[in-house]
């Protein structure tokens, strides 16, 4: 909500001349800062064009299309479906329960022996419902004794927002079972969507084998850089900590007093449906956007009857929740 931290504008600026040189291979400086950051081995680290693509470079490393098969919810951060399909791999999914909570039993059902990748999103998108790490956990150690060669990626996309970081996170916690790795992004509290960065933590056998199997230069030098000096902004990275956190109670608050029907989140996102009578979501998603609002609409999770939409800053949060009024007003002004 507070765009590109100033560090990693400054650092972009300053480095722009170097931009016709290759980056180091492997990117090891950012590797290093960021196995600082979380407390564990820098060769765990693998770097990537976004979180994306270590998701791509696993289910490619990991699964024989034809053979093994993919267990993920269903909805679910649409890539992990979709990338399984274009690599010719069995995908499995386990619908969500009413309240989009995870039936964690229900999936392991799912898994046998061909299972090479279980994925879990905490907080999930694009509910924002975060399960208990201790829940994590225990999926972890069934997995292990279940599967031994299936991989739990726990995708922490969006976990640095919830309210208490090390009750949702295995990772902040430091609680690292061998079978399970950890997705990471610059995308959401670091402001760097556009630079395309995001990273794996990983079992040391199996990031030396994503490391070989990554293109080479795939983070550039600028994002690199950018990178680096967005982890050292600390005053950003809080004040967004903030705005977020603050800007996620007031929108429940003000879209649930429109009569809307909102869901707990424990990201920077908040999940809604319309009230009875109003307008439709994709009637609501198209007025927003004509006047430059723009939330998603969840008909490509299946939802269609639902909406998302992303904390923004004060001035964007209180345009949207006005906009919001005026849409549903007019609606019970046309019954």
């Amino acid at each position: 909500p507070l765009g590109m931290p100033p560090l990693a504008r400054e650092a972009v600026e300053r480095h722009a001349s170097g931009a016709f040189r290759y980056p180091q291979g492997g990117n090891p400086r950012l590797a290093k800062a960021l196995g600082q950051r979380h407390g564990v081995d820098e060769h765990r680290v693998v770097v990537g064009n976004g979180s994306d693509e270590i998701i791509d470079l696993l289910i490619r490393i990991l699964a024989i299309p034809g053979a093994h098969n993919i267990v993920c919810f269903n909805p679910c951060f649409s890539i992990y479906p979709i990338q399984g399909r274009i690599c010719g791999v069995e995908i499995r999914r386990q619908p969500l329960e009413e309240d989009f909570s995870f039936n964690f039993a229900a999936l392991l059902e799912l898994v046998d022996a061909n299972t090479r990748i279980v994925f879990v999103t905490t907080p999930d998108n694009p509910s924002g419902f975060c399960p208990p790490r201790a829940a994590v956990e225990a999926l972890a150690r069934d997995l292990a004794h279940k599967a031994p060669d299936c991989l739990l990626v726990v995708d922490e996309a969006y976990v640095d927002f919830a309210e208490d970081e090390k009750a949702a996170s295995m990772l902040a916690s430091g609680i690292m079972p061998k079978n399970t790795a950890f997705m990471r992004t610059f995308s959401k509290s670091f402001g760097l969507a556009g630079m395309r960065v995001g990273y794996g933590i990983l079992p040391d056998h199996l990031a030396d084998f994503v490391w070989r199997a990554r293109l080479p230069f795939s983070v550039n030098i600028l994002a690199e850089e950018a990178a680096l000096a967005a982890l050292a902004d600390d005053t950003f990275y809080n004040a967004t900590q903030d705005a977020v956190r603050t800007g996620r109670k007031e929108l429940f608050a003000g879209l649930t007093a429109l009569g809307c029907k909102v869901w707990p989140s424990e990201a920077n996102f908040l999940m809604f449906g319309m009230p009875e009578g109003a307008p439709t979501a994709a009637e609501c998603f198209e007025t927003l956007l004509a006047r430059g609002i723009i939330i998603r609409p969840l008909k490509s999770y299946s939802l269609p009857n639902l909406l998302r939409v992303s904390i923004g800053n004060q001035q964007e949060n209180l345009a949207f929740l006005s906009a919001m009024a005026d849409i549903i007003a007019r609606k019970g002004e046309e019954a």
